[in-house]
This record gives C-alpha cells, structure tokens and sequence, in this order.
C-alpha cells in the first residue's frame, strides 16, 4: 500500500474509533474498518490521479511561489538532513524530528497533498461507502 493510502486508512481507523467509541463494538469497528479499507483500495487509481492533478496544477501556475513551494520546501528538509550526516545538526533538533523530517521528504518526494487530496478523495469514499 503505498504512504498516501496508509496515511487516509490511519485516518478512516481513528474515524471509525470514534464512531464506535463502546469497546463492546469491536465487530462493528473491524467491519467498518474493512469496508473503508475495501473502498480505498477500489478507487485506488482515482485518488492517484487526483493527487497527480494537484501538483500538475501547482506546478502550472503562473504564481512563482505556487509552482515552487514543493521544492523550495523539500530541499531545505533535505538540507537539514544531509547537514547532520555532515556533522552540522541543529542543537535543538532531536533524532525524532530528523526522523519526523525524512518522512515528510518521503511523502513530498511522492508527489502527495494530503489535505488538497482529501477534499477530492472523500466524495468518492462516501459515495462507495454508500452504495454498500
């Protein structure tokens, strides 16, 4: 599963969590669970194009800044990075966040706007969870 889909099945987990507060209703959270998991997975090519789309638009626009945050942002993590393996760390930067940093280059790197991507993504989930 790739790190966008992880990331919206942790979300729909908590969702259903919370839906479903009574640890006597395991069943139903595991059912739940399984049906967004499912609807995720059906529209798996949907929701890789809608984040495709986003950053082909940002990427596009005419806005300096809009075309280039991606990369302007990615390269000063990147940069951090590579300047702890040089022996340059920020003293007040832990192991943690040089860590938490490498996972956000991983998803940038990807291409993934999770938020922007929502806003196309969960229409279609409802919609699929709907017709179940």
């Amino acid at each position: 599963m790739n790190p966008l889909f992880s990331i919206i099945a942790s979300v729909g987990s908590t969702v259903v969590k919370s839906l479903f507060p009574d640890p006597a209703d395991q069943q139903k959270r595991d059912e739940a669970t399984q049906k967004f998991t499912l609807a995720i997975m059906e529209n798996a090519q949907a929701i890789e194009q809608a984040a495709a789309s986003i950053v082909k638009a940002e990427a596009a626009s005419q806005h300096w800044l809009a075309a280039n945050w991606r990369p302007i942002t990615m390269l000063v993590f990147v940069g951090l990075i590579v300047a702890r393996w040089f022996g340059f760390a920020a003293p007040n930067l832990a192991e943690a966040e040089y860590l938490a940093l490498w996972d956000i280059v991983q998803l940038g790197l990807g291409g993934y706007v999770i938020g922007r991507s929502a806003e196309k993504i969960v229409p279609m989930l409802a919609d699929s969870l709907k017709k179940r």
